[in-house]
């Protein structure tokens, strides 16, 4: 072998064995840019100088949307719930997993209030915690309600009820609209 290759084999191992070598198990290697492997974040609401603002929380750029939430075209207002009424339709058709979904979606969210029945005697209405009276989901009045309204409800609230829209998924408040129908509102 001829010396000048005999070199560079050499030259190529030791390059190699320098940049495998670690300090321990836990520990690999060396880093040879530190400021950039292990920069200093700023905290969210800190003061920042990179930016025009001086923020370093930013906000999202106008017409984001979150991939978890679909904008709603509806206002809070009585109006709006009635013309949500007349708008929407229920996408789903009744079927056997839709309504067991459904039933899912109503005991994690709507039993406590609104009652295993739907006649307004939730838990925390007969413990005394909620001082409210509760609607109830099987009188003749709330059989005559459209879903698109009582979708707008539970999406949005009304009267004392909260907005539930940020915790349960559109799918979901349609199953369980379709729940309380079939399965409440015999």
């Amino acid at each position: 072998m001829n010396r000048y290759k005999f070199t560079s084999v050499v030259a190529v191992l030791l390059v190699i064995a320098a940049t495998s070598c670690d300090r321990d198990r836990k520990h690999p290697g060396w880093d040879y840019f530190p400021d950039m492997a292990y920069s200093n974040a700023y905290e969210t609401y800190s003061p920042n100088e990179v930016f025009s603002d001086g923020k370093t929380l930013q906000p999202p750029v106008e017409g984001t949307v979150s991939r978890d939430a679909l904008p709603f075209a509806y206002g809070t207002s009585t109006q709006e719930r009635t013309r949500a009424g007349k708008e929407l339709a229920n996408p789903f058709e009744y079927s056997e997993m839709n309504l067991e979904r459904g039933k899912q979606v109503y005991q994690a969210f709507c039993v406590s209030c609104h009652g295993e029945q739907g006649d307004g005697k939730g838990h925390l209405v007969t413990s005394g915690v909620y001082k409210y009276p509760v609607r109830t989901l099987v009188s003749d009045e709330m059989k005559g309600r459209p879903d698109g309204e009582i979708f707008h409800t539970i999406s949005l609230g009304f009267g004392v009820m909260g907005a539930h829209g940020f915790m349960i998924q559109p799918e979901d408040r349609w199953k369980s609209i379709l729940y309380i129908r079939k399965e409440l509102q015999k």
